[in-house]
């Protein structure tokens, strides 16, 4: 993916976050902001391990704030603490089901993990929530590396779809021929 994509889409935020007549949600309370905004320092300053901290105070303190669920997935997912990102940025997403950044945030994580359908799915997300041309460009990209890596890599199952019944049929004569042959030598 191209980096220079995630960090607009990064800073941008960040900007917004930090500036003084963001419309942050009326429900967040001082505490949580405070957090945010050291979150949002020590993530600038490159120190997710730090910026973790801070984030995850700030959604203890304000469970429904979108913005530091986002962050605090991004800061996870650079900790390389993949699960605890997931968790955060689908919560963004559920929180702010119109915000551009949550779901672009969450298709870029899944096609990094090579979790293409998850990401297709989120980047149709974004794509709906997409109010720019800058955005609608970051996607475009997005979308182009992953169909290039799809194309030049090695094709990978997907154990997305249930078992066939024919398949299931057979597997279990297969499992009970070998459960008699045990009985059978036991014996």
């Amino acid at each position: 993916m191209n980096s220079d994509y995630a960090m607009i889409l990064q800073q941008d935020l960040a900007h917004t976050c930090a500036a003084e007549g963001s419309n942050l949600p009326p429900t967040v309370l001082p505490l949580a902001r405070a957090h945010f905004q050291e979150g949002l320092q020590h993530f600038q300053a490159a120190d997710p391990a730090a910026a973790v901290v801070a984030f995850s105070r700030s959604v203890l303190q304000a469970p429904d704030f979108g913005e530091a669920h986002i962050f605090l997935g991004l800061a996870h997912a650079l900790t390389s603490n993949i699960y605890p990102a997931f968790d955060h940025l689908e919560k963004a997403a559920e929180l702010q089901p119109d915000s551009f950044a949550a779901h672009f945030t969450l298709a870029q994580l899944n096609f990094k993990l090579r979790i293409p359908q998850k990401g297709y799915d989120a980047a149709r997300h974004a794509l709906r929530c997409a109010t720019t041309l800058e955005q609608r460009a970051m996607l475009t990209q997005l979308l182009k590396e992953e169909r290039a890596r799809e194309r030049n890599g090695i094709a990978r199952p997907w154990f997305n779809k249930p078992f066939s019944r024919p398949a299931l049929i057979m597997a279990g004569s297969g499992l009970a021929a070998a459960l008699v042959a045990l009985i059978v030598h036991i014996h």
